[in-house]
């Protein structure tokens, strides 16, 4: 029998324990041993639980019990879960945790104790929730270089982007019913501003390439500056609207990872993943572009993820796995300002055949875009492809041309 604790009951805390006490039996075939729950690590009270006996309030119980082998990590957050995850692999204890903000900001650190320790960090619910996606990267397109990952990351901003095509609705009301629904939390700043789908790609890219990319050094842009007008203009330009984290390597060995509103044609393969659902495309010099989608989030999805690691632990006591990252650098990401691009552009002016002459004069031919029932001076058009700092000159040129600048958008090649 292996004895593990659960640090968290929380939805996926609580949906992790049920697991694996609904499909012990199976779970044990898989794994070749039971594998039973000692101990779940809570601050609350859960009177009348049918697992009331396994509660603590003490992390040192958990952290001096040598029966203890795997710890399950689903409190969230940096801290206490980086000390609590870092003592338990410096005494020997595997972790398996669903903390995306702990893996973003401190994996490399983190592999490199349990590497130092023959132990296992694995993660894979970080990112996709159920959508099996940190051992596919690290297993089965293993033979492949990995030429760029793009994806829809965050089910809340998704929800709300669908909602707005759909059904032509405001950010704001949107928000407020995706809050109403449970999909947004009533602090949405992570999912909103693209703080979530920004440390999901880091963890992404730090697989992919070998080093840890951390949050602060991703251009990061949420979807609260969105309006039913942007929407429309991806219509009619000939596609959708979506929030996406991408990377890719460059030939000086540096990468390009951004997290953005972007413009997708109706050919892409991530056009039509809508609702609450993610889809991850990774393009591989080999296969060619892969596609995972599922429910990037929720409590059994999430749960089912973090108990397949577990087995995956067990299954690895002698022989660990080898998922590992090296630290990062301040030079290893680039400038998003260097990136070639082309801009969606939202303007306002008082002379339109003026404003688009010196548009031209400024950025070059654009390619112009209109909608029904816009407002009396509103343009919109579609930039060339340059330098995303050679176009935010030009955009910044023409407010002193009577051209005042309402929204930009990047057009994802995708």
């Amino acid at each position: 029998m292996v004895e593990i604790a659960v640090m968290g009951y929380g939805t996926v805390g609580s949906g992790v324990v049920e697991v694996l006490h609904k499909h012990a039996e199976s779970i044990a075939g898989r794994a070749k041993a039971q594998i039973h729950v000692k101990y779940i690590l809570d601050l609350r009270e859960f009177p009348g639980s049918p697992y009331e006996q396994k509660f603590t309030k003490s992390f040192e119980k958990i952290l001096s019990d040598t029966d203890v082998r795997i710890v399950v990590e689903v409190m969230g957050g940096l801290h206490p879960a980086f000390d609590y995850v870092k003592a338990c692999l410096e005494h020997g204890k595997s972790v398996v945790t669903s903390n995306k903000e702990l893996v973003a900001a401190k994996g490399a650190e983190l592999l490199k104790i349990a590497q130092k320790n023959n132990l296992n960090f694995l993660f894979e619910a970080s990112v996709g929730g159920g959508i099996p996606i940190i051992r596919p990267i690290s297993q089965c397109l293993a033979a492949n270089e990995v030429v760029e990952i793009a994806g829809i990351l965050n089910g809340t901003t998704n929800f709300i982007l669908t909602k707005m095509i759909r059904e032509k609705t405001t950010f704001e009301e949107t928000l407020a019913l995706a809050q109403k629904l449970g999909y947004a939390e009533r602090n949405p700043a992570a999912d909103v501003e693209g703080l979530d789908a920004c440390r999901k790609i880091c963890i992404l890219a730090s697989l992919a390439y070998g080093k840890h990319v951390y949050p602060e050094q991703v251009h990061t842009e949420g979807i609260s500056g969105i309006r039913p007008a942007d929407v429309e203009y991806a219509a009619a330009w000939g596609g959708v609207l979506k929030l996406i984290g991408q990377v890719k390597r460059m030939k000086n060995g540096k990468i390009q990872i951004i997290v953005c509103p972007m413009f997708l044609s109706r050919e892409s393969q991530l056009a039509n993943v809508d609702d609450v659902f993610n889809g991850i495309l990774v393009r591989g010099d080999s296969t060619g572009d892969v596609v995972f989608y599922g429910k990037g989030a929720g409590k059994f999805p999430t749960a089912s993820a973090v108990v397949a690691d577990v087995i995956d632990c067990v299954k690895h006591f002698k022989a660990r796995k080898y998922l590992y990252w090296d630290d990062g650098s301040a030079d290893y990401v680039e400038n998003y300002l260097d990136n070639h691009v082309s801009l969606y552009v939202r303007a306002v002016t008082d002379d339109e055949t003026l404003a688009f002459q010196n548009i031209e004069n400024q950025i070059g031919a654009v390619t112009r875009l209109t909608r029904k029932g816009a407002d009396p001076g509103e343009i919109a058009f579609v930039t060339k492809q340059a330098t995303e700092r050679e176009l935010r000159q030009g955009l910044k040129t023409l407010l002193g041309l009577g051209v005042q600048v309402q929204n930009t958008v990047r057009i994802g090649e995708l």
